[in-house]
């Protein structure tokens, strides 16, 4: 499902990382989406979008498999006697699965993917510059402001499927078909999209190649803060949520239909 996902929407994370990373006052030759996939298709060509795919891709599978594994973990166990669970407690299964898939996988994953599309390199050459310039280290950079994204990412998204799942199924009494999950997935992806992207674009900033210009994460936000005003913290929103919605439409859809195809034979 995180394969199908990842591969299916990536151009758009392609454009929405340059503009992320593009602080105020840069210049960028394109402005949103559809100037930024014109002008990169017209300069470096059309393969030149899936820059960045193949770390992510490596760590699509594994991390789809820990956040959807471990929310379910956190959430059998955060259960009241009636196996019920409260907004609040799908938040935090969410939120502890979202944290830990980002230190597991997704820090150095999107630390490596972030550089590729900045540097323009390939996947092995990449991760070959990462290594030689600033260490091992420098895979694992931004790991606390990719914990506070997925963190909060997950919390959103599973808080707010498992609500949209328990109110479609009249609290599990109606079956959920596939297209009810793709809407499901997509309105969860959108909510949460708009919810944390500023947590998005302080992982973007601490993941690029002039993040040193930052003492640390807080210092991140309030130098965006203060040099490029609020906005620049929704930077990005609009590719970024041509991804995440169709994509999140795609996961939670796919994961639906793998889990209940596999589930007969556990």
């Amino acid at each position: 499902a995180g394969g199908i996902e990842a591969t299916t929407v990536w151009p758009m994370e392609f454009i929405k990382t340059q503009l992320q990373l593009n602080a105020k006052g840069s210049k960028l030759p394109y402005t949103g989406m559809i100037s930024g996939l014109t002008y990169t298709v017209k300069t470096t060509g059309f393969l030149s979008l899936y820059r960045g795919l193949a770390p992510t891709l490596i760590g699509s599978i594994p991390k789809a498999g820990t956040r959807f594994g471990l929310n379910a973990v956190i959430k059998d166990n955060l259960r009241d006697k009636d196996g019920k669970l409260t907004i609040g407690k799908n938040f935090v299964a969410g939120l502890g699965a979202g944290v830990a898939e980002a230190l597991i996988i997704v820090a150095p994953v999107e630390t490596v993917k972030t550089k590729c599309i900045e540097l323009n390199k390939p996947f092995i050459s990449g991760f070959t510059h990462i290594l030689k310039t600033e260490g091992f280290g420098g895979i694992y950079q931004g790991a606390a402001a990719t914990a506070m994204k997925q963190g909060s990412n997950q919390g959103l998204r599973f808080m707010w499927f498992n609500e949209y799942k328990r109110i479609m199924t009249n609290d599990g009494e109606k079956a959920m078909t596939p297209i009810m999950n793709l809407l499901g997935g997509m309105s969860a992806g959108c909510f949460s999209t708009l919810g944390n992207n500023p947590f998005d674009v302080v992982k973007t900033r601490m993941q690029g190649t002039q993040a040193s210009q930052y003492a640390n994460t807080m210092d991140c936000f309030k130098q965006i803060m203060s040099k490029e005003g609020f906005s620049a913290l929704y930077a990005g929103v609009i590719p970024r949520l041509s991804r995440v919605v169709p994509g999140q439409g795609i996961i939670f859809m796919s994961f639906e239909l793998i889990q209940d195809s596999i589930s007969p034979y556990f």
